[in-house]
């Protein structure tokens, strides 16, 4: 049976980041260039919305044993924050750290963030090109930020951070810088927080894919679903075969962001995309800019990783 695909929401400019969280079976996700954390809720199909303004958030993750607390991007800052989920306000606790806090870095900002199981954050900065994203400048840095507060660049000259997803069975990271145009391995020790051996594992131009890679997640078979921007689909792609293409789902929207299994048994996939100006066309909405579920997969995904400060 063919996977189904459902609209659930208004059409946002910057749908990302999106994080089940199983505490409260809602969805987390960001509203980046509106500056909103959103927070939806499929029980009731309520969408809650707090301002970041004037800074930028890009990913929202629990803090582990925290309830309503959570690890956020604040432009090129790491906050702790207190959101009821509720309101349309949140409140600081605590501000963590400041990335590529240099001159030649000062325009930079975090994008996309994942934690390990360990608890320990992944997250990248950029400074994207707003005139012509292809000319972005490699001035970016792979980070880790563990929970003795260590802000440590794993992967330098990066041009656009964007999916992040582990598997501890095989003791692998997969990482998108997306302007490289593929989904890049590494051997990862989850341990150490240390990652080596980088090699590109599916490379979408190889495998007549168009768009560009984003967002991603892994399933319980070591699969990867990856979001294609300006590609209007989510693709499968083996985990433990390089250039391998299992699956295509087309999506109504064509600037397809993220995804992140939720739901009670973590088998519906939710899907965020985005309705803003990209070299010169502006998709519009409601399609656009929606958040979508996929049910029907035949695939299941993991419990999202919390943060863990100590």
């Amino acid at each position: 049976m063919a996977p189904k695909i459902e609209k659930l929401t208004e059409s946002f400019r910057l749908g990302e980041g999106p994080h089940w969280d199983k505490a409260t079976q809602s969805l987390y996700f960001l509203d980046c260039i509106s500056q909103n954390l959103v927070r939806y809720d499929p029980a009731t199909k309520k969408v809650t919305k707090a301002s970041a303004a004037p800074k930028q958030p890009t990913f929202i993750i629990p803090v582990e044993g925290k309830k309503g607390q959570f690890i956020i991007s604040l432009n090129k800052e790491l906050a702790i924050i207190s959101w009821d989920g509720e309101s349309d306000k949140f409140s600081i606790v605590e501000k963590l750290c400041v990335a590529d806090d240099a001159p030649e870095t000062a325009n930079n900002k975090f994008n996309d963030g994942k934690c390990d199981s360990s608890g320990r954050l992944w997250a990248g900065t950029l400074n994207i090109d707003k005139e012509d994203e292809d000319k972005t400048l490699p001035v970016g840095t792979l980070y880790s930020f563990d929970s003795k507060r260590q802000l440590k660049g794993q992967v330098s000259k990066v041009r656009l951070t964007n999916g992040i997803a582990f598997n501890d069975k095989t003791k692998k990271m997969f990482y998108i810088d997306t302007l490289k145009g593929s989904v890049d391995r590494f051997d990862f020790d989850v341990i150490n927080g240390t990652i080596t051996n980088r090699q590109a594992w599916f490379t979408l131009a190889k495998n007549n894919v168009p768009g560009k890679p984003d967002g991603m997640t892994i399933d319980t078979d070591g699969n990867l679903w990856v979001a294609v921007f300006e590609g209007a689909r989510v693709i499968k792609v083996d985990g433990n075969k390089s250039e391998t293409l299992l699956d295509t789902i087309e999506l109504p929207a064509q600037q397809v962001t993220s995804v992140s299994f939720g739901g009670p048994n973590l088998d519906e996939l939710y899907v965020t995309s985005a309705s803003f100006e990209y070299k010169g066309r502006t998709p519009p909405p409601p399609d656009n800019g929606a958040l979508y579920k996929i049910t029907g997969t035949g695939s299941k995904g993991l419990p999202a990783n919390n943060f863990k400060l100590a």
